[in-house]
């Protein structure tokens, strides 16, 4: 059995009266891949920073954490901090926001090399440069010049890959480092972490809560909950058969895991809390729901033909959309696929008539509403409502969720006072929230209650069809699994239709019952879900489905080999 590079040993971190980790134990050996899963708040995070040293200075930490033997939280500062960044790097989640935006990626890149190896600044660019190339980024020579801001998001996440492998050390922690990208981006990010284990002899502990990428990638895996480690072991063995109710619950919620999963076949299993420390595996009851073929009428509900959108950018256009058409029907779910700047969130603010059409037609039941004047529009408005990604940033600080749902009542459907309370007090049962919670504001919610609360929004004025814009993208797994089965259980009860829009191909593949596949601007291919992802005719389809983590076995070959 190889050596341990790091062990945890019963750790402990307090914030006041508050232990954000408790008696958190676990061991990596030299050029392994351990991963800590869980759920938002189950401590990963401040037992990696605790690793590193980077607590706030109000936190107390016990136990110990031992690296080559050496105890880190008995460590002098200054020694602690030669061997950080040196022998013990971390990646950090959103490298737009760890990189500094004022200086070239080649300087920080160098900075480290500068402190913890002694290179003059000729040979640290030199160094750089090759760093770069290390990590597949074109061209590196002219692009150690450039600045954060001139990078892709998977091009910044490789640069903060260079400036941890920089001093070749031991032992990486990757928090979260593929949560913001897309799938093919996604994919290539942990390829390349893993080659540079094998070629650097790395250890990584790396902070996820995405179980597909885990059990494809992790050596070892422990989950954590509410700041306790409940289970840990060989990834085969804890994907294969979990122990612990919390792991069996996060996977049955998960649907990176499960291939074909489709909502027709069974709702997802929801993790359901009767307190603060007890919880609950709940399995909703299958849905009554009407076969597509016998709700189609000859007009769909929205027609889309030949749509284009372009942006001005100087004396220039540049093209958005190209050519879009598709059609949705009543009762559909219909999934929209592609990656991060391929045209999604363009489509569906043109069909909210928020960006206007260069050319082509949008039409609602039949009616062309591509061109009609602002003021016509509130019958659309009423019709197509939009759930966003983002809860947070979508409510109105400023506004209690009664004055946020009452306002859009009073707009679309006027009438007396007495009625537009029941109906929001009816609409906030269907959600799943209190009728205390209509005098609360937006910051005083969970994320999954926000969320709630945008669903409530969006179909108290009873739409038709119902854009969701990466709903779910921001979600905890159990929380993702709450929302999409009230998402269905909405569909069924009011006769919705969706537009379900999302770069996460798993939750696609189960919500819709047909699918858009978009590449730069365009549709590229079409069809029911499980044709396309069973039989994808186009090369960008099958390049997306092949770096879905959810459609990779449970434990990657390489692992089980």
């Amino acid at each position: 059995m190889m050596s341990a590079l790091l062990s945890v040993e019963n750790l402990q971190v307090h914030f006041g009266h508050h232990a954000a980790v408790n008696s958190v134990s676990f061991n990596l050996a030299q050029g392994e891949m351990l991963a800590l899963d869980g759920e938002s708040g189950s401590g990963k995070s401040a037992t990696a920073l605790s690793i590193m040293g980077l607590l706030a200075s109000q936190a107390e930490v016990s136990g110990r954490i031992l690296f080559e033997d050496r105890d880190l939280l008995s460590l002098p500062k200054p020694v602690l901090r030669g061997l950080r960044g040196d022998q013990i790097s971390m990646i950090f989640q959103e490298p737009m926001t760890s990189l500094n935006p004022v200086y070239s990626v080649g300087a920080q890149i160098a900075e480290s090399l500068r402190l913890h190896q002694r290179l003059d600044r000729k040979q640290a660019r030199s160094r750089a440069i090759e760093l770069l190339d290390l990590v597949n980024i074109p061209d590196p020579a002219r692009r150690v010049d450039d600045f954060p801001h001139q990078l892709s998001g998977g091009q910044r996440q490789r640069v903060m890959i260079a400036m941890a492998v920089a001093c070749e050390p031991k032992l990486i922690i990757a928090d979260e480092p593929t949560t913001a990208l897309d799938v093919t981006v996604q994919a290539n990010i942990m390829m390349l972490l893993d080659r540079l284990r094998s070629e650097l002899s790395l250890s990584i502990l790396m902070i996820s809560h995405d179980l597909g990428l885990v059990s494809q990638w992790a050596d070892h895996v422990a989950v954590m909950h509410q700041g306790k480690v409940v289970e840990q072991g060989s990834a085969e063995a804890i994907f294969r058969q979990p122990k612990h109710e919390y792991t069996r619950g996060l996977m049955e919620a998960s649907l990176s895991g499960e291939n074909d999963l489709h909502y027709r076949q069974r709702l997802l299993t929801e993790i359901r809390y009767d307190g603060k420390e007890r919880f609950h595996l709940y399995q909703p009851e299958m849905l009554p729901f009407t076969p597509l073929s016998e709700g189609k009428t000859d007009v769909p509900l929205l027609s889309v033909d030949d749509l284009a959108v372009s942006y001005k950018q100087g004396r220039k256009r540049i093209p958005a959309l190209q050519h879009v058409s598709f059609d949705l029907h009543a009762g559909e779910t219909l999934g929209l696929v592609g990656e991060s700047g391929c045209g999604k969130s363009t489509l569906s603010r043109t069909l909210l008539r928020l960006i206007n059409a260069d050319s082509g037609n949008i039409r609602i039941e039949g009616t062309d509403i591509t061109h009609q004047p602002q003021s016509r529009l509130k019958t659309l408005r009423k019709s197509v409502q939009m759930i966003f990604q983002d809860p947070y940033a979508s409510l109105n600080p400023r506004q209690s969720i009664f004055t946020i749902l009452d306002s859009v009542l009073r707009l679309h459907d006027p009438a007396p006072a007495a009625q537009r309370l029941q109906r929001i007090h009816r609409m906030l049962d269907r959600v799943g929230l209190p009728k205390q919670a209509l005098h609360r504001y937006a910051h005083e919610f969970s994320g999954g209650q926000r969320q709630r609360i945008g669903i409530a929004r969006a179909l108290i004025v009873k739409p038709k069809l119902v854009i969701c814009d990466e709903a779910v993208s921001a979600l905890d797994v159990s929380i993702q699994a709450q929302i999409l089965n009230l998402l269905l259980e909405m569909k069924q009860e009011l006769g919705l239709s969706y537009l379900f829009i999302s770069h996460n191909l798993a939750v696609v593949r189960y919500m819709s019952d047909n699918v858009l596949v978009m590449n730069q601007g365009q549709i590229v291919e079409s069809g029911e879900v499980g044709q396309i992802w069973h039989n994808p005719q186009h090369p960008y389809t099958q390049q997306l489905l092949s770096a879905v983590n959810g459609d990779a076995p449970l434990v990657h070959e390489r692992r089980s080999a």
